[in-house]
Parts: structure tokens; C-alpha cells; sequence
């Protein structure tokens, strides 16, 4: 049986050591590499496995003889304990990186992700209404609640906290509110700042909480009945603001506020009495072609002289405001919205008029429903939608009936 070795080495065998490995005794060893590096390592064995930890550098500048033994024989000890110190090592150091990170994670805000994804993903968004409103509505209902809390404590009491005070009354906008932080806080998730699941979520989770949107008094847009929009253009008429005509223009068109609001002269064609709102600026993102009617033209004639850009200027020179006339129609003591217009037109071409329900939709630029119908619909029914919106702009300004 061959002897075993102990204390073998010196410091002056330490010192001139060549290149290879030289053992100590007790599984302690000096490596010296071809480039004069020299190095500790203790091996050991374990569950009947040979392994290696490395102690740290040797010479001069490391770790002297008697202290290499001195760290052999904690060593030993741990592994006569059934400990491996390599084992060991890797989990104290994962353990370390763990706590960094964590301590890391701590100062990341809720804030500060949402900040960094508005600003990775609002380049692609539709319009600067919607980027606003992303901001908007973070900034009011949001982040006086959590905005400076760690992303990774954000619960479901701090989602309740922002969603009950508003879910009732304003259901539209809290419905906004819950699945931008439901992607604020996916977001978190995916970078590794948060764990779980998400608190924001609806399905099966806050649904479970709060009545869904359709049980609340939702917030749809007050809206006209049809048979009183005869005697309310009379009215109208009657008034000369550009926000009066781009009311006027509004409802003969069946359009949403912001595409009137931008239209600009470049959109339209007189001659062609036709308007064509480009993608970038249409909900759908797709062109939307509007036949203009005789009384729409007229309008247009109207404000033709009032600013070379927009077909509704303000006063100050740039388009008129997007409140412009929902403060006419608040002027006028008339309790709906700029929106609710384009229900009245729905409801007048369902009831009083045989055009077809395609032709309605399409009018009101809706995304047809059906994948099949849409993928084998290449028109936009443009010459069916002008009979149908000069029969509408009949009835408007005199009450006459459509088809």
C-alpha cells in the first residue's frame, strides 16, 4: 500500500516549482502552469466521484503554503460531513448573483417599465391620440397608486385599488386602464423583474371580482334619435362657426371626430366629391374612401377660402380642437355626443332605408366581421355608399325618406 503523503512541500519547492502538478498530501496540490501561473487546488472524494476546488492563486502574491492547508483542512472537514465544497461554492455564488438581482429588481418602478415600453412601442401606434391617451391615463389613474412602486410588488389590491373607484362610472376608460397594466406588468415579467401571475389579468382572475362591461350601465355614446335630426340641422344651420360646419360635415358623412378634425385638403377631390382618409389616420388603418354629398360639397365651398391646410381651421390657425364641437352641441343644451351621431345614421339605415347591411357597415368604415366575406370582398361598395349618403343628407336637411 503505498505511503501517504503529508507535508510534502516547502516554500522554497513552492518558489521553484516547474510546470505540473505537484501534491502536498491530504488531496492538497500546487499547479504550476507553462507560464509560471501558480495556483491551489484541493481534490477530494466524494460518492465515490474525484473532484477538484480551486483555492486561490499561489506565490508571493497568493496564498501561502500554511494557508492552503489551513483552507485543505476546512475542506476536509466538510466533505467527511458529506458536504461538497464545489457544491457548496456554486450555490453561495448563485445565491450572491440572486441577492444582486433582487436588490436590483427592488428599485425598477412600476413607472420606469411602463416609461421604457411606451417609449419602444409608441413609434408604432396609430396616431398621437392613442400615444396620449396611454400617458394620460397612467399618469391619472395609475401611477399615484403604484407608479413608484416595484414592479415586482404590484398585487391585486393595488389593481383594485386603481380599477373600483372607476370601474362604474367610467367602464370604458377603466376597461383602457386594466389591460395597459396587464401589459405593463407582462412586460416586467418578461424582463425578469417580476414573478407570477399577472395580478391585472381578466380572464379568471379580476372577471372573478368585477362585473364584466357588459352588465354596467356602459359608457356607450348618448345618440340622437334619427326622426329629430331634421329640426336639429335646422338648427345648426342657423349657427356660422367652422365648429357648426364641421358638426354638420361630421354627421353627413357618418365619420369619427379625429378624421374630420385632421382632414386636410389634400384628402379631398371636389370634383370627384369624394374623400379619401389615408390608413395612418383611420381606426382600422385602412383607406377609407367617403362619397361627398351635394350638401357636404357645399360646406366645403363654405370653408374652401378659410386656411390652405385644413378643411376646418381655428381661430388661432392650426385644425380646429377636438372638443370644438362637443362644446357647440353643450352650447346648444343638447345631451349627446359628437360619436352618437354615427348610431343615429345606423339606426336610420337599419329602419329607413333598404340598403344592404354591408353597405351600412362599410359607410360607417367597420371591419367586416366575417374572415370569409372579407377575404372575397375586393370593393369597398363606394358607388352603393354614395346613394346611400345622399339619401342620408336628404333626410338630414329636409326629412326626406331614403330608399
Amino acid at each position: 500500500m503505498p505511503k501517504k503523503l503529508n507535508n510534502v512541500l516547502t516554500p522554497l519547492a513552492v518558489k521553484n516549482a516547474k510546470p505540473g502538478r505537484h501534491a502536498d498530501g491530504g488531496g492538497l496540490h500546487l499547479l504550476v502552469k507553462e507560464s509560471g501561473t501558480r495556483s491551489w487546488v484541493y481534490r477530494f472524494m466524494l460518492n465515490g466521484k474525484s473532484r477538484d476546488v480551486g483555492l486561490g492563486a499561489a506565490g508571493p502574491n497568493g496564498m501561502s503554503l500554511a494557508n492552503a492547508r489551513d483552507a485543505r483542512d476546512a475542506l476536509r472537514l466538510k466533505v467527511k460531513g458529506g458536504i461538497d465544497p464545489l457544491e457548496e461554492r456554486q450555490q453561495q455564488a448563485a445565491e450572491a448573483l440572486a441577492a444582486v438581482q433582487a436588490a436590483k429588481v427592488a428599485g425598477i418602478t412600476f413607472r420606469a417599465v411602463a416609461e421604457t415600453y411606451i417609449g419602444a412601442n409608441e413609434e408604432s401606434w396609430r396616431n398621437d391620440k392613442h400615444r396620449q391617451q396611454w400617458k394620460n391615463t397612467l399618469a391619472t389613474y395609475v401611477y399615484p397608486v403604484i407608479g413608484d412602486l416595484p414592479v415586482a410588488e404590484v398585487g391585486t389590491a393595488h389593481v383594485l385599488k386603481i380599477l373600483e373607484p372607476i370601474w362604474r362610472v367610467k367602464a370604458e376608460t377603466a376597461s383602457r386602464v386594466r389591460g395597459r397594466m396587464e401589459t405593463i406588468l407582462d412586460t416586467a415579467k418578461a424582463r425578469g423583474y417580476r414573478d407570477g401571475e399577472n395580478p391585472a389579468r381578466w380572464r379568471g382572475h379580476i372577471e372573478q371580482i368585477l362585473p364584466a362591461r357588459s352588465r354596467l350601465t356602459r359608457g356607450h355614446h348618448k345618440a340622437m334619435p334619427y326622426d329629430a335630426i331634421p329640426a336639429f340641422f335646422s338648427a345648426l344651420q342657423q349657427r356660422g362657426a367652422v365648429a357648426a360646419l364641421a358638426l354638420e360635415f361630421t354627421i353627413l358623412t357618418a365619420a369619427r371626430t379625429g378624421e374630420v378634425i385632421g382632414a386636410n385638403w389634400g384628402e379631398v377631390d371636389l370634383e370627384k366629391a369624394m374623400w379619401t382618409i389615408p390608413a395612418s389616420r383611420m381606426k382600422a388603418t385602412k383607406e377609407h374612401r367617403v362619397p361627398l354629398s351635394p350638401r357636404a360639397l357645399e360646406i366645403l365651398e363654405v370653408t374652401k377660402g378659410l386656411h390652405t391646410e385644413w378643411l376646418f381651421p381655428a381661430m388661432n390657425g392650426g385644425k380646429i380642437s377636438g372638443m370644438a364641437m362637443s362644446m357647440l352641441l353643450r352650447r346648444m343644451k343638447i345631451d349627446v355626443t359628437v360619436h352618437g351621431f354615427r348610431s343615429s345614421f345606423r339606426d336610420w339605415s337599419a329602419e329607413c332605408s333598404s340598403y344592404a347591411h354591408e353597405v351600412c357597415e362599410m359607410a360607417l368604415a367597420h371591419v367586416i366581421g366575417n374572415k370569409a366575406e372579407a377575404a372575397y370582398r375586393r370593393g369597398d361598395l363606394f358607388e352603393k355608399r354614395r346613394c346611400l349618403m345622399n339619401d342620408w343628407a336628404t333626410f338630414c336637411v329636409s326629412g326626406g325618406q331614403g330608399r
